[in-house]
């Protein structure tokens, strides 16, 4: 899906595919595991070869939608990382670094995600294709959020939170609520795939967010303090500065005096911000997993694997230390 006519432009738009550097392929992950969760044995009484020939094409529009999360997940990394000027990306040099082009990069992403939307069309189906347009979207709208921030909002929880919904959890729990409406699933049940994909999206990000102080040690200091060193205020300084109001002052100063950092992470060391946002990412884990638990009952032992899996990875999420 991502062959370009252009051979510059074909190695850029195949470079986060390629293997060693796929990254996890979280995303498709859930998505297929959601897919065999929702599935339904066909009522009516048909040959074995038609059921099996409906099984097979509503599996392959399914996994449509695990390809095209992943080339939407694909290209923003793409262009946050020439937002960011970001030198690095899974363990190797960004694409904007390795090219030494940042305009190559951003129109690997543009292709990218024309791709997707070709591919997206292929479906078929309108509500599919509003909901993962949607999702490009609020990346959009979370990255200018993150870009354009007021005092007020650089502090408020309430501004993080909706940003990290459009930014990281959008994109999943809109994938889960399409793989459910391919399958001919009932409004309720799409919403609590919904709900599986915004939850886990979000206890993600928080766990993400501890990590950037925290990296593989419970130590303050031993992550790459990426965020705060451009200026991003996340959940554990957030909570932290609701303890310390203080910590205010020195967060509406900046940091690209170092010496503020470090006064942040005294702060941040006296206060309850990483167990404080370890509890809200809990919460939000909780929340993804009773949404599995609402499903209607299955007893097939393929739809019961995929549906343990789920709940398996709402823990994963929140225990992870990369």
């Amino acid at each position: 899906m991502v062959v370009a006519e252009v051979p510059k432009l074909a190695s850029a738009a195949e470079y986060f595919f390629k293997m060693g550097v796929e990254g996890k392929r979280f995303r498709p992950t859930v998505l297929l595991l959601m897919a065999t969760a929702l599935n339904v044995r066909v009522p009516e009484p048909l040959h074995d070869g038609v059921e099996d020939a409906l099984a097979t094409e509503l599996r392959t529009r399914q996994q449509c939608i695990a390809e095209i999360t992943e080339m939407i997940h694909v290209a923003s990394l793409l262009h946050d990382d020439v937002l960011d000027d970001a030198d690095t990306r899974r363990g190797i040099g960004s694409l904007n670094f390795v090219m030494g082009n940042k305009v190559l990069a951003v129109l690997a992403g543009d292709f990218l995600l024309s791709r997707a939307c070709v591919a997206l069309a292929s479906l078929k189906n309108t509500e599919v294709v509003t909901l993962l347009a949607t999702v490009v979207e609020h990346l959009v709208t979370g990255e200018t959020m993150q870009m354009t921030t007021s005092s007020d909002q650089r502090c408020s929880m309430d501004y993080y939170m909706q940003k990290t919904y459009y930014k990281t959890a959008s994109l999943i729990s809109n994938s889960c609520k399409a793989i459910a409406l391919l399958a001919g699933q009932t409004a309720e049940v799409a919403i609590l795939a919904f709900d599986y994909g915004k939850n886990l999206g979000l206890a993600y990000q928080l766990i993400d967010d501890v990590l950037d102080f925290t990296g593989t040690s419970a130590s303050l200091g031993k992550g790459s303090l990426s965020d705060i060193r451009h200026g991003i205020i996340t959940a554990p300084i957030l909570f932290a500065m609701e303890e310390f109001p203080q910590l205010r002052t020195v967060v509406e100063q900046g940091f690209e005096d170092s010496s503020n950092v470090d006064i942040a992470l005294e702060y941040l060391g006296k206060s309850r911000g990483i167990q404080k946002t370890r509890e809200l990412a809990v919460k939000h884990a909780n929340l993804a997993a009773a949404a599995i638990d609402s499903l209607p009952e299955n007893n097939d032992e393929d739809v019961t694997k995929s549906r343990r899996a789920l709940l398996d990875l709402t823990h994963r999420v929140i225990t992870r230390n990369k």
